[in-house]
C-alpha cells in the first residue's frame, strides 16, 4: 500500500515591507507584495534577476555608476531624489513561494494615507498586473494611474527593451526624466 500524501505546509502568513516616499514623491510605483529574495532582505526588488533596478539605471544613465555600486539605502535616497517612491498594494497576504498567484487572504494597504503623506504626487504606476487589479481603488486619489509590465522574472513575455520603454514613457510623463 503506497504511502499516504503528505499535506503542503501551510502558507505563511507574511507582512510587507515600508513604504518609501517622500514630500517631494510625484510618482508611486505599486508593486503587488515582496517576493521572498525581497523580503528576506528587507529590500524592495531584492531578487537579482527582477528588472526594476536595471531599468532605473537604463532610465537615469547620469547616475547610473554611483547607484549600482552603492548601498540599497543609498539606493533608495537615489530614487527619492528623482521623485520615485515605493510601496505594495498588499500589506500583508499568506503565499508560498514568490509568485503573485499563490497570493491569498491578502489585506490592503491604506492608499489614502500614504497619498497625505506625499503632496506632490501626481501619478500611480502599477508594476504588473496583480497590482493593476487594484487601480480602481487608486483611481480615487485623483491622480493618473498607469498600468507597467511586471519587472519580475516571472514576466519573461515581454522583453526587457519593451519594459524599459513603457517605464520611460511613465517617467516622461510625470516629469521625472
Amino acid at each position: 500500500m503506497p504511502p499516504a500524501p503528505t499535506p503542503s505546509a501551510p502558507a505563511q502568513r507574511l507582512t510587507g515591507l515600508p513604504p518609501v516616499v517622500s514630500d517631494a514623491t510625484v510618482l508611486l510605483v505599486l508593486g503587488s507584495f515582496p517576493g521572498a529574495a525581497s523580503l528576506a532582505a528587507r529590500q524592495y526588488y531584492g531578487h537579482p534577476q527582477n528588472h526594476f533596478w536595471r531599468i532605473l539605471e537604463a532610465i537615469w544613465p547620469s547616475s547610473h555608476r554611483q547607484m549600482v555600486t552603492d548601498s540599497y539605502e543609498n539606493r533608495i535616497a537615489w530614487l527619492l531624489d528623482h521623485g520615485l517612491g515605493l510601496w505594495d498594494v498588499y500589506a500583508s497576504c499568506e503565499r508560498q513561494g514568490s509568485l503573485d498567484t499563490a497570493i491569498r487572504h491578502a489585506e490592503v494597504n491604506d492608499f489614502a494615507a500614504l497619498a497625505a503623506r506625499c503632496p506632490a504626487l501626481r501619478g500611480i504606476a502599477h508594476n504588473g498586473g496583480e497590482s493593476y487589479k487594484h487601480a480602481r481603488h487608486t483611481a480615487t486619489l485623483g491622480v493618473a494611474v498607469h498600468r507597467l509590465p511586471s519587472t519580475s522574472p516571472a514576466n519573461a513575455s515581454w522583453s526587457f527593451e519593451r519594459k524599459l520603454a513603457a517605464w520611460r514613457r511613465v517617467c516622461e510623463q510625470h516629469g521625472l526624466i
